[in-house]
């Protein structure tokens, strides 16, 4: 028996990965993707929390605090010009249904639906003025995500995965966290590479679920055993090898045979990662999670919500800690009924309050925790959703799509805290500054100068065009910057 047959033999674990080393050196497995890992100036962070809040959630209702809805509270709401809606005709000028006060040394004030983030706001930078070219889910989701309304485009977590690379061979570089319940509109689009190489499309992984990473390991009481599996990747290595010699230029080959070898290594390590009971109870009880397991259900509720989002948010700390690059949080299904997402037309109240605590306790918990451990000076999060929500009620308790102002809120990795960077108007209705609002393309030029990136190099030859992130638009934010 030679080396290579006895760690074949041995199955998977350590001699798996020798036996890897082994068949990388006689360059039988898959090509490495190539990306520019260069810096363009020293970074100030490495990793990216995207925390997505999807259906739109509610800027006047959880952190825009607007006094004239209070005063205006059911008068006749008229903001000097027409207003079109997405479903509906301008109902009454609609307060936030809970009250406001003022958190920490900058005084920002938050409602009590989101709470819980008022012992963070100093380390917070928030941009009330964000804009949205569309105002229907599908296209302004991909937009936040991609920086295009149309499908077909990397997710920003593609593009950092491309730009900057791995920081570990055990586990992806860009991993999705979705809601437990399904996805959002354009579902696994929204983190897709695009145009980009294949292998640098984002990795799903369900907490929640009993089986978080889909076919990491045989099922229960199957037919496979170790030695079939083992004869059949020989074989589908051999044919995978012969039909990408037919196609040269196609990475989703090599991206799904890399895809297997990172997987053989998840199986090492990914089930430690996601293995919660090592962590404290007084960790657990910060996240706001008395237990770890618990059944997922259709509708919503606030124990449901903090038990869905802090058990990401505590799996995002652990992934990060382990070399994950970027990590998308999201934060609300499709529009089943009943509602599960931040859609909200029908009643703000019923669905906003436990949507925003279980989203602030888990968002608050993250931030104090990569605090504590050293790890928010060099760690981004980004929270955002698709568009706001009408200060006008729709009916009498929802509010329709507002995509002429929303807020979006920075924290880590070398942003400013205790500050904010453009302003609503009087209503939360449009920027206060129409000339010069903020937009997607903004944030991700930010968020790409932190990691050491300058977006307008950043490129991707793609049909004869130089294709960016920020499309052919940004403007880093140095007011938010440290």
């Amino acid at each position: 028996m030679d080396r290579r047959e006895f760690l074949m033999s041995a199955g998977g674990g350590l001699g798996g990965i020798a036996l890897a080393s082994l068949l990388q050196n006689d360059q039988l497995l898959a090509t490495p993707q190539t990306s520019s890992q260069i810096l363009h100036h020293p970074p100030k962070a490495k990793r990216v929390v995207q925390l997505y809040m999807s259906g739109a959630a509610s800027q006047c209702d959880t952190f825009d605090y607007k006094p004239e809805l209070i005063k205006e509270n059911g008068n006749n709401w008229d903001p000097g010009e027409q207003v079109q809606l997405f479903q509906s005709s301008p109902g009454k000028t609609m307060q936030a249904p809970w009250k406001w006060k003022q958190y920490g040394q900058s005084g920002k004030w938050l409602n009590e639906c989101v709470a819980p983030l008022g012992d963070c706001v100093d380390d917070m930078a928030f941009i009330h003025n964000m804009v949205s070219k569309s105002n229907v889910h599908g296209p302004a989701t991909f937009m936040q995500a991609t920086g295009f309304i149309l499908p077909g485009f990397p997710g920003m977590g593609a593009w950092i995965s491309y730009g900057l690379g791995s920081m570990t061979d055990n586990l992806p570089t860009f991993v999705v966290l979705p809601d437990p319940r399904g996805f959002a509109p354009n579902g696994a689009a929204n983190w897709s590479a695009g145009f980009l190489p294949a292998s640098n499309q984002g990795t799903m992984i369900r907490p929640n679920s009993k089986t978080p990473i889909s076919n990491l390991f045989p099922p229960e009481n199957d037919f496979i055993t170790r030695k079939s599996d083992r004869d059949v990747l020989h074989a589908l290595k051999q044919l995978n090898q012969k039909h990408e010699q037919q196609r040269t230029g196609d990475s989703r080959l090599n991206a799904r045979i890399q895809s297997y070898e990172l997987a053989a290594k998840m199986q090492l390590q990914a089930p430690e990662v996601l293995d919660l009971s090592g962590e404290t109870k007084s960790t657990l009880q910060m996240y706001g999670l008395d237990t770890v397991d618990f059944a997922v259900q259709e509708g919503i509720s606030e124990a449901a919500e903090i038990a869905y989002f802090g058990r990401n948010c505590l799996v995002a700390r652990r992934m990060l800690e382990q070399g994950v690059r970027f990590v998308q949080i999201w934060s609300g299904a499709d529009n089943g009924h009943p509602r599960r997402n931040w859609d909200s037309h029908e009643d703000i109240k019923r669905d906003h309050w436990p949507l925003g605590r279980g989203m602030s306790i888990g968002a608050s918990a993250l931030i104090k925790d990569l605090k504590q451990r050293g790890m928010l000076n060099d760690t981004i999060i980004l929270w955002t959703t698709e568009f706001g929500r009408m200060p006008c009620s729709q009916g009498s308790k929802g509010r329709d799509h507002n995509p002429f102002v929303f807020t979006n809120w920075l924290a880590g990795g070398g942003i400013k805290g205790g500050t904010t960077h453009g302003e609503s108007d009087q209503w939360s209705f449009k920027p206060a500054d129409p000339a010069n609002p903020t937009m997607c393309y903004d944030v991700h030029a930010t968020i790409l100068h932190q990691l050491g990136i300058d977006h307008e190099k950043l490129t991707f030859r793609q049909n004869g065009i130089d294709r960016r992130l920020t499309d052919v638009h940004g403007h880093v934010i140095k007011d938010i910057l440290s």
